[in-house]
């Protein structure tokens, strides 16, 4: 089909979308007219009387206070009307109202007063937030959908309206967070979320606060001893268990805030302790790599077959041989049990001096520790192109059926552990020089670490029957990935299934230790002064951030010491290797049957239980192979191992990135009358400077050898001296921003919004040297390259809503937004030689698939966002809704086999719903969450084909969470919550529906537990 006949249909199709959800809302809202019409009495904010919304002490940008606002308790601000939810006596005869209303009630008053486009989750009081995790709090919001994490289930990050992960900045109070994982984004599951005050989702940038996300800016706003004066206590303990892990893991947490009598000084101390136990189960295909078969691998080929695109060899005189068929293969399959612990601490104080209404100062330290440990157990086999036969290719070219011969079959046991730690020291002053001009300065320091100290990161231990046990094992595809994983036959040792698990044909096969080390050291300055004067703001002031980025990775695979006891052993006719091993190794099994419950397909019976370290342990028994001849040892590849499996650190793995960014920033807000409308108009504009300065260290490989133990591996064993690399560029981008709201009616608002943002390239793509690691595999070569010259994307935003406050703590909305994006970076994976090798197997030169970022091309991406949300008078009852839709001129178009294809990753529709009742001190809800299918991004964790970086899919999602409480007493609750109850499982497949990548079955997860507040 034509690219613009494409484009036409896909604009049908979307304005169809937009009239299908319009109508769909509107029935919902009919729907509720009953009941608003029983409530008509009970209005406050009907057409003909509605109070002035109030102005809470704590906005969605909170940069934006005054001195003595700041010093402003946030109960008073916020007190209410008692009838409209839990309520409880606040300051004088002030009604404070409390509770899941309340709070939602808050969060529309920050969204209706805002002048650009923002969602807001608050607090329902202090020490209680509405879900156990952040993540999971903001994907109720319309527009924002989240990523899990395969092996926790845990929501680890965000997709706003279609863009995730570096697409958003996530902010600590107003000031950007250091994060050692490798991007700029933060992995919400480290972020303890008992204790936070306020979460902002600003879908308009604010100018003095970011314009570096083109998705959203995340402002999480933490407490401080003067939201809440006096003596303030909360608690809360709780036990949590998975379903199949079966063990209860506990989770606490205490905040103490206090303020002297004089309401002058103020401290605030929280700490929270958290922990998760989670036993998953996966299937998976590493990689489908694309590359061309010969006529003579297809099912139904008769004679002998030899694979071959070499003009030049015999074979291909033969025109069965010649390999142009295109299609795809799975590089390696194989199924495991993962058994994560997910430890984190989190802890905050905080200190204010409130000497006079003119001055506030707060100091303030926010520290988290999260420690994960990962036990898998798994088995896998590896597949060849070149080595398979009686190929069966669908429509599409995807390889639904084969055979191989003498397929390598491993058992692998890992002990995983990841440590993110991150500190950040603040300072803010806000000094209200005259009754207009507040003077704010702030500065923090924050450095995050990934794996401090000694830790090893990944231990593994393979094991296992080589090539030569003459099975021929089968591979077949049963169904689409949501539903179904492959099938393999004539598995274990000469193809007979009851020796899958023989541990006396088991040997020794390779052992990978590996780490990465990173930190991120952040250093920030903004100084800003606000003119207030009746209806008028001026905000000018300027920004400064430099953010030092470590990268290094170290491992077996660089001194080869991974394949020191390579080859299976004597019952795989390996000359290296150790077999049988000791009984005393293994420690049981898992059973794969039933794995995945709801997906056909069928697994072998069962992978072993071992410790990794134990292993490695017995191996380092054997003896100094450098001294002493050691049966077993790889002589013919591995130098220089003298017992341990100690880590090397990879040259093409150290990057520093040093980043300055400097920014200037004014805006002005007024409200006016137009035609005896009110109207509120704001403008702003940024001007960034960025300097960047990108180090690493080259070294390129001299030669490829074949293994010995392993026929399916190639060795690097020489590389040229390493040489220190650097690379200096710098950017500078004007970023305008325009907000326009008009009240229509009392309840009516029109929005109008316009601007420029940007998104910074993340910091590990910018390493300006080539890096070409060791243990590369026969057919599969691989490199990578960064490029310090990326530039940020950019895009034009425009929004146009419509928000209709019918009546108090209910709302519709409709926004429609439109994101010209530009410099898209573009992951291609090119074919290519390196330093004139070449490749041992083939005689001919060594062709590698290089990745490597370039700034390419543009997309436009549309959309519009529904939200309904009903309260029902005094009833206790209301629901919240919302659904987005999202359209793209660039998606993906899997026909596309050249190496640049492209798509915009993360679009999908999405839609929540959330029915609540909060009344008399209960308090119940139910929370849907749906996710179409979506592109998340380009590359597998095997892209080593010729058709370029292949994508992964992460296919249709729908999750139902149940939480509850109860208030005993005014000061004391109980709660409970059930997470997936429906057993949602998470899958994701290749450039076909067929092509399954992984499958977790992560369960169910009960929490119960109690909370103080005094």
């Amino acid at each position: 089909m034509p690219t613009t006949m494409r484009a036409r249909t896909g604009a049908r199709s979307f304005r169809r979308i937009h009239v299908l959800a319009c109508a769909t809302s509107l029935a919902t809202f009919a729907w509720a007219a009953p009941a608003l019409a029983q409530d008509q009495g009970n209005l406050q904010n009907s057409t003909t009387s509605q109070p002035a919304a109030p102005q809470p002490a704590v906005p969605a940008t909170a940069n934006t206070t005054s001195a003595a606002e700041a010093g402003q308790p946030q109960d008073a601000a916020t007190a209410q009307d008692v009838s409209q939810g839990n309520s409880a006596q606040g300051a004088g005869d002030d009604i404070v109202v409390v509770g899941l209303r309340g709070s939602l009630q808050r969060n529309l008053d920050l969204k209706r007063t805002s002048s650009g486009v923002v969602d807001v989750i608050s607090a329902e009081d202090i020490g209680k937030f509405p879900d156990s995790n952040v993540a999971a709090s903001l994907q109720r919001l319309p527009g924002v959908s989240i990523q899990r994490s395969g092996s926790r289930g845990e929501p680890t990050g965000i997709t706003v309206r279609g863009f995730g992960g570096d697409f958003n900045t996530t902010l600590y109070d107003g000031r950007r967070i250091s994060t050692a994982t490798g991007g700029r984004q933060i992995d919400f599951s480290t972020v303890g979320v008992d204790f936070i005050g306020q979460l902002s989702v600003l879908k308009t940038p604010d100018v003095s606060l970011a314009s570096s996300s083109i998705g959203a800016t995340v402002n999480i706003a933490f407490p401080n001893p003067f939201d809440h004066p006096g003596f303030r206590v909360a608690a809360t303990g709780s036990g949590s268990i998975q379903d199949r892990s079966g063990k209860i893991v506990p989770t606490g947490g205490l905040l103490v805030s206090s303020t002297n009598a004089d309401e002058t000084f103020g401290v605030l101390a929280d700490v929270i302790y958290t922990k998760r136990d989670t036993d998953t189960n996966r299937v998976y295909v590493s990689g489908w790599p694309g590359g061309n078969f010969a006529p003579c691998q297809l099912a139904g080929s008769t004679g002998t077959c030899t694979p071959t695109s070499n003009t030049a060899s015999a074979a291909y005189a033969n025109p069965a041989n010649r390999q142009n068929l295109p299609g795809w293969f799975p590089q390696q399959y194989g199924a495991e049990q993962q058994r994560v612990e997910d430890e984190r601490v989190d802890a905050r104080i905080a200190l204010q001096y409130h000497p006079s209404d003119d001055l506030m100062l707060t100091i303030d330290n926010n520290f988290s520790r999260q420690t994960i440990t990962q036990e898998n157990y798994a088995f896998g086999v590896w597949f060849n192109q070149g080595d398979l036969r009686n190929v069966t290719l669908d429509k599409n070219g995807t390889a639904t059926d084969f055979t191989q011969t003498g397929t390598p079959t491993d058992f692998t046991s890992a002990l995983n552990k990841q440590i993110l730690q991150t500190n950040q020291t603040g300072l803010n002053v806000k000094y209200d020089a005259t009754s207009n001009l507040t003077l704010e300065g702030d500065v923090a320091y924050a450095k995050s670490w990934l794996n401090p100290g000694d830790v090893i990161g990944s231990r593994n231990g393979d094991i296992g029957y080589g090539n030569a046990l003459s099975n021929n094992l089968r591979f077949t595809v049963g169904g689409n990935s949501k539903d179904a994983f492959p099938t393999i036959s004539n598995y274990g040792p000469a193809g007979n299934a009851a020796g899958w698990a023989d541990t006396s044909l088991i040997g020794s096969h390779v052992t990978v230790n590996q780490t990465q080390h990173n930190t991120d050291e952040l250093v920030q300055f903004r100084g800003n002064a606000t003119w207030k004067q009746d209806d008028l703001t001026i905000k000018a002031g300027g920004q400064f951030y430099q953010d030092t980025f470590d990268f290094r990775n170290q491992s077996t695979f660089t001194n080869n010491f991974w394949q020191a006891y390579a080859g299976y052993g004597g019952p795989s006719r390996g000359t290296s290797g150790i077999s049988p091993l000791p009984a005393s190794l293994y420690q049981g099994s898992v059973s794969l049957n039933n794995f995945i419950p709801g997906f056909k397909g069928s697994l072998p019976p069962s992978v072993f239980v071992f410790s990794p370290v134990a292993y490695q342990n017995y191996l380092t028994s054997l003896g100094n192979p450098s001294a002493q001849n050691v049966p077993g040892f790889n002589y013919g590849n591995v130098t220089g191992f003298t017992g341990t499996f100690d880590e090397a650190v990879d040259p093409g793995s150290v990057l520093k990135v040093r980043e300055r960014t400097w920014s200037l920033y004014f805006s002005v807000n007024f409200k006016t009358e137009i035609g005896s409308l009110p109207f509120t108009f704001n403008a702003g504009v940024r001007n960034e400077v960025t300097n960047l300065v990108a180090t690493g260290q080259g070294r390129l490989p001299t030669s490829l050898v074949t293994s010995t133990a392993d026929p399916t591996l190639l060795s690097i064993p020489t590389y040229t001296p390493v040489q220190g690399v650097t690379n200096t560029s710098s950017y500078s981008y004007l970023l305008p921003s325009l907000d326009a709201k008009l009240e229509l009616t009392n309840n009516l608002i029109l929005r109008v919004d316009a601007s420029r943002t940007l998104t910074r390239p993340s910091l590990s793509l910018l390493n300006p040297v080539l890096n070409v690691g060791n243990g590369q595999r026969i057919g599969a070569l691989s490199a990578s390259g960064g490029n310090p010259n990326l530039k940020p994307y950019l895009a034009d935003n425009f929004d146009l809503g419509m928000e209709w406050y019918y009546r108090r703590n209910s709302y519709l909305a409709v926004n429609f937004f439109l994101k010209n994006v530009s410099n898209f970076i573009v992951g291609g994976v090119t074919r290519q030689g390196i330093n004139g090798l070449v490749d041992p197997t083939t005689g001919t030169a060594a062709s590698f698939a290089v990745s490597q970022q370039v700034n390419g091309p543009d997309a436009t991406v549309r959309g519009v966002e529904l939200a309904l949300q009903q309260v029902f008078g005094d009833t206790g009852f209301g629901f919240q809704a919302n659904a987005t839709f999202v359209n793209t001129n660039r998606p993906y178009d899997d026909k596309n086999i050249t190496q640049t294809g492209f798509a915009v990753t993360g679009l999908a529709n999405s839609a929540n719903f959330v029915g609540f009742y909060d009344k008399n001190g209960f308090q119940f809800r139910t929370a849907l969450n749906w996710r179409d299918k979506y592109l998340l991004q380009f590359g597998q964790n095997q892209n080593t084909g010729s058709f370029g970086s292949e994508p992964t899919f992460v296919n249709q999602s729908f999750q139902i969470d149940l939480t509850t409480s109860y208030d005993i007493t005014k000061n004391f609750s109980v709660f409970g919550e059930a997470l997936n109850v429906n057993n949602n499982q998470q899958s994701t497949h290749g450039r076909y529906s067929n092509q399954l990548l992984d499958v977790f079955d992560y369960g169910r997860r009960y929490t119960v537990g109690a909370r103080y507040r005094f």
